[in-house]
């Protein structure tokens, strides 16, 4: 309520000294009101001010606190109202916005000792870092997934992974994109909400009456990430591990980003 209190303070003190500088103009029913936005951020939230300039009163915007203050007409502000209330959700055209070319590499490394296997120049640098920071030290680029992502949307896939023998390991992934933010130089993407679920081929033990002993029967493992936040454009980001199927292994989820101008 204090910050409200003294956000208005602030309109009607600026009104009034642009009077005391203008011709008299007849300001009856006006008022200075706060909308709140909800949902929209970043370049999302701007379109959204922008596009309520048509209604010509004074009007200052804030992103980060997600504020809208305006002095006008009391219908004016009710006009303003029902448009903020119209975009401002999910979905709606104004929250859809830039679109994202984003690459997922996923890393599956074991601790066992193995042939060091050749990986791409720019996942050399992620790849040392997990060798430093975890008990991980063979690690070998299991798969690469381009995917085109719209600010305000979200992106969902089934995924096939490549396998070399046996059952196909799959997972199903979704990318909730809140806003694309500019800062200084380079965008930061911000996400409401990363799941990717994988399932595992295993086998697992079974005792059998018939055959009177243990037998192997195939089956999944599922197991997943489920994260959120801003992540900055160029830089090669983890999400997070899953376990593998056995103990000594790991799959590892890099990101990277590129917002399209």
């Amino acid at each position: 309520m204090r910050l409200t209190t003294i956000l208005l303070a602030i309109v009607l003190a600026a009104s009034s000294a642009y009077s005391q500088n203008q011709q008299p103009v007849n300001r009856e029913g006006y008022e200075a009101e706060i909308i709140h936005v909800k949902t929209l951020t970043g370049d999302s939230f701007n379109r959204l001010s922008n596009m309520l300039g048509v209604f010509d009163v004074k009007m200052r915007s804030d992103e980060s606190l997600r504020t809208i203050v305006v002095y006008g007409p009391k219908d004016v502000i009710a006009q303003m109202r029902r448009v903020v209330a119209e975009l401002d959700t999910p979905g709606s055209e104004a929250a859809i916005g830039r679109n994202i070319e984003m690459t997922l590499t996923l890393l599956r490394c074991s601790t066992k000792a193995q042939g060091a296997a050749k990986l791409p120049d720019d996942i050399e640098p992620v790849a040392k870092q997990l060798r430093a920071a975890t008990q991980y030290k063979d690690i070998e680029l299991w798969d690469v997934i381009p995917l085109r992502l719209q600010e305000g949307k979200t992106t969902t896939a089934d995924l096939q992974l490549p396998v070399s023998a046996g059952p196909s390991a799959t997972a199903n992934i979704s990318f909730e994109t809140e806003s694309a933010i500019r800062k200084e130089r380079n965008w930061s993407v911000r996400f409401k909400r990363v799941r990717l679920d994988f399932r595992f081929p295993m086998t697992a033990q079974s005792y059998s009456e018939k055959e009177g002993k243990m037998i192997s029967l195939p089956s999944f493992q599922i197991v997943g990430i489920n994260t959120a936040g801003d992540f900055l454009e160029g830089q090669k980001t983890v999400l997070g591990k899953v376990s593998g199927a056995e103990n000594d292994t790991a799959v590892f989820a890099v990101i990277s980003l590129k917002v399209i101008e």
